[in-house]
């Protein structure tokens, strides 16, 4: 997105706002505003579809743009601090672009796209998906990807289906994203926990349940865990794939946020058992676009028809004008450009947090440092509970989460919270720190020693 691009638009929404632009005014023509930012007609033009995309400006053909009405800024947005939404940054989500993918692919798809379509899904996304694909060292042919409709279908799928290892139970890491955790107790299926702390899981006692507990799969975020932030070093990976071998286990990996992944020789587990002991997921909710509902799987060439059955009882199809526009988008090289951008949004947001942590948490209170990603844990002293930080901080407009929905009952905590930097503004996060650490204070009476302000060898 181009520097112009982005003049144009706070030029004029800033005329909008001191009043020199009101309701029904018509806006500078296209040559004279390339004139003024000495840029061509196609980035003025490019601009002004934003702005009519956020209902700013209209158009009305052969005569110019007009302002819809007063211009009023997002006020709302900047009353709240949100560390609870685990969304992409709004104001990074492509909406231009990928209009024009989308009105691509009906042009491109019109009788694919609105009857049935194929359950595996569209080939020609499979193809560009398995393409995409190789830049996270992820090595497949189109046959063995399943497109699915969100991540969390193929969770919910993978705990009821049947695997070839003829198992039932759950192996998850503790904590572990809540998605998986509801779907374990909704269809009432026996699972069991693993400790995770940024220094990792006891490979021991992951061997001990391998060997003991009739597992059918190991449910992993190997980067930028929810809600830790902890990754995995390959040689750790590659130990788990290995057990994973040894006592006939599946891993179940979920790569949401790989894209994000600053360690260009980080490799997934996939890339240590590529035959099919791991089944990968790819996400493009948290990077993309939330509300296509895409996702694609990884299968072993063995569980492909069984998958496809039980998603058939779920849905038939995952929605074929997403999935048409999606691979344009890929074919194209738009979602590169987008991932570059994103990249460095987040990692320099994350950056920013762990700083304000670093300076305004009191010393008796951890965080985890995850290098990138979305989510960063803070551990509380023992006297203080999340829940009471959360109902603090919730009074002054401030959200927060609390992670005990994050553990299976027998693991639960009380003193951790999760936060997430994707939909808060860097210019908020401190405030949103300092606000914390007040309400930790408030509580937190009693005289602790000092101690480092970084995260420990904590349990959690």
């Amino acid at each position: 997105m181009s520097s112009k691009y982005m003049q144009i638009i706070e030029e004029v929404k800033g005329q909008l706002a001191i009043g020199k632009l009101y309701a029904g005014c018509k806006l500078p023509s296209v040559r004279h505003l390339s004139e003024q930012f000495s840029c061509s007609k196609n980035t003025v033009i490019r601009a002004y579809a934003e702005l009519e995309q956020q209902h700013v400006i209209y158009a009305i053909p052969k005569s110019g743009y007009y302002v819809v009405n007063e211009y009023q800024p997002n006020e709302h947005a900047q009353k709240f601090i949100d560390f609870y939404s685990a969304g992409p940054d709004i104001n990074a989500l492509p909406y231009v672009d990928f209009q024009h993918c989308m009105n691509q692919a009906i042009e491109h798809y019109k009788e694919e796209l609105f009857t049935y379509s194929d359950q595996q899904g569209l080939y020609s996304l499979r193809v560009q998906l398995a393409s995409y694909l190789q830049s996270l060292q992820v090595f497949t042919q189109p046959e063995r990807l399943v497109v699915v409709s969100g991540s969390q279908q193929a969770l919910n799928l993978f705990v009821t289906m049947p695997f070839p290892n003829g198992r039932s139970n759950i192996l998850i890491e503790q904590p572990s994203y809540f998605g998986i955790i509801e779907s374990i107790a909704l269809h009432q299926v026996t699972a069991f926990g693993i400790d995770l702390t940024m220094e990792g899981i006891d490979l021991e006692r992951l061997e001990y349940i391998f060997r003991n507990h009739d597992i059918k799969f190991f449910y992993v975020i190997p980067r930028f865990h929810n809600p830790l932030g902890h990754c995995y070093t390959n040689s750790e990976k590659k130990k788990i794939v290995e057990l994973a071998e040894k006592y006939d286990v599946y891993i179940v990996e979920d790569d949401f946020l790989g894209d994000l992944d600053p360690n260009m020789k980080a490799d997934p587990m996939f890339s240590f058992a590529p035959s099919g002991r791991v089944i990968y997921i790819k996400s493009f909710s948290k990077v993309f676009l939330p509300g296509l509902r895409i996702a694609t799987v990884v299968l072993p060439e063995r569980m492909v028809n069984s998958f496809l059955r039980y998603k058939f009882s779920s849905d038939f199809n995952s929605p074929a004008l997403s999935q048409g526009a999606l691979e344009i988008y890929l074919k194209n090289g738009m979602f590169h450009s987008h991932l570059k951008k994103i990249k460095e949004l987040y990692r320099n947001k994350m950056q920013i947090l762990q700083e304000a942590c670093d300076l305004l948490l009191p010393a008796n209170t951890y965080f985890s440092k995850p290098t990138s990603g979305f989510y960063l844990s803070i551990f509380l002293p023992k006297n203080v509970t999340a829940k009471q930080i959360v109902h603090m901080l919730h009074e002054q407009q401030i959200y927060v989460d609390d992670a005990s929905r994050m553990f299976l009952p027998e693991y639960k905590k009380d003193n951790i919270l999760r936060l997430c930097i994707s939909q808060v503004h860097e210019s908020q996060i401190k405030h949103g720190i300092e606000r914390l650490a007040h309400c930790i204070d408030s509580i937190n009476s009693r005289k602790h020693p000092q101690a480092p302000k970084t995260f420990l060898h904590q349990n959690v």
